[in-house]
């Protein structure tokens, strides 16, 4: 019998989804599940996004240009402009999903087997696009008790190799909702131009920062050739069904080699583009309203953490991530537990353990990191049910 590949066979299973089964089969006995896993805005997507759709008028659904239509690519122009980010819509790439901007990252940049390092708890599908691209993610740690901060320079340099081609960073931080300041992005910077590399940023949560000013790695004056945007509409509008992501830099080669790419898959989709154009006209208060409901759901998500017994987790300052340490033996069996063996009040939590985040074996076996992208009552409902949870569980440390 033909077998699969190595590539097949190294592609991880996602920590944020492989616990669904659990969830549906508690929903079947009755359970009501509060989804803290996984990162859906339950915010509604613009109206004027779906109208753009539902009243665009033509008579074949053709494909776009593959970079992506020139008209939403000057759109995007006067977003990024809204951020001191001054491009031109030639250096921009459409692309479908945030997912396909970071392969095209890797597989523009790097050749098999080089090496990427980026600081650990990380986006856990990086893993997956190395696997793809035949690249390596390398880590160095972050620690919870640090709040997430960036690693020192020293340990980055400890870390790099000749195969070190790129450094990458998630800004604010999925899943551990830091955001990174200015003063950390220019310790990037320098440690790019120290060893020559590229910085991918991905900058999904732009939009949702609490603590501090938003600084993105297009500002580092001096890195221009280096810095790679990787973008995406889906937490921004709510809209990650669209499925719409951009890829951004002022590097013509690495455009040339993106683009290549780009012509490979053909264009990004059609709809999502008209609906994302629409997007960019919406009222420049629009993210007010939005990101002081984020804020207080992150209020009370972290100040409930905290007051159960042996339970910490930082202030995040910005996406809807939060990470906590839990007085538990093991994540992976504390979150399938949670879902099959324990119910509150006809109640129970699905969270994503920490253990997926993490690539150095033994990390996050004590943490989870929960979405708050339910309304404030749902997640306060949800934080008793994990207090209550903790008391029962047969694997609590602290008893």
């Amino acid at each position: 019998m033909p077998t699969i590949s190595q590539r097949g066979e190294q592609m991880p299973p996602s920590p944020i989804r492989k616990l669904v089964p659990y969830a549906e089969a508690a929903k079947k006995k009755g359970t009501k599940v509060y989804h803290l896993n996984i990162g859906q805005p339950d915010i509604e997507t613009p109206k004027q996004m779906l109208d753009a759709v539902r009243h665009s008028d033509f008579k074949i659904l053709e494909y776009s240009h593959s970079a992506g239509n020139e008209s939403y690519r000057r759109k995007l122009v006067e977003y990024y402009n809204r951020f001191n980010i001054s491009v031109t819509h030639e250096q921009i790439i459409v692309t479908t999903g945030g997912s396909e901007a970071i392969v095209f990252g890797f597989m523009a940049c790097l050749d098999p087997g080089d090496e990427i390092i980026v600081p650990e708890p990380f986006y856990a599908n990086y893993n997956g696009f190395a696997i793809e691209a035949e690249v390596k993610i390398k880590t160095i740690t972050s620690s919870i008790d640090t709040g997430f901060a960036l690693p020192a320079m020293a340990d980055f340099e400890k870390a790099i190799t000749p195969k070190t081609k790129a450094l990458l960073i998630c800004n604010p931080n999925n899943p551990t909702g830091y955001l990174y300041s200015k003063e950390e992005m220019e310790v990037l910077k320098e440690l790019c131009l120290k060893y020559n590399l590229f910085l991918f940023s991905d900058e999904a949560y732009r939009e949702f920062c609490y603590s501090g000013t938003h600084f993105s790695a297009m500002n580092l004056e001096g890195l221009e050739e280096n810095v790679i945007l990787m973008d995406t509409i889906s937490k921004r509008y709510s809209a990650c069904g669209a499925r719409l992501g951009a890829f951004v830099t002022k590097n013509q080669a690495v455009l040339n080699a993106a683009m290549k790419l780009a012509q490979a898959r053909l264009s990004p989709p059609s709809f999502a583009q008209i609906a994302a154009e629409a997007a960019v006209d919406l009222p420049l208060d629009y993210f007010d309203s939005i990101k002081a409901e984020y804020q207080s759901r992150r209020d009370i998500l972290v100040q409930m953490l905290n007051e159960i017994p042996g339970v910490y987790s930082p202030n995040p300052g910005g996406a809807f991530y939060a990470m906590a340490k839990l007085p538990i033996d093991d994540a992976d069996k504390f979150c399938q537990w949670i879902l099959e063996s324990f119910s509150f009040e006809g109640q129970t939590v699905m969270m994503a353990p920490g253990t997926g985040f993490y690539a150095t074996p033994g990390l996050g076996k004590d943490e989870v990191r929960l979405a708050y992208v339910l309304n404030q009552d749902d997640i306060r409902h949800a934080m008793v049910c994990l207090a209550e949870a903790l008391k029962v569980y047969p694997g609590n440390t602290s008893k």
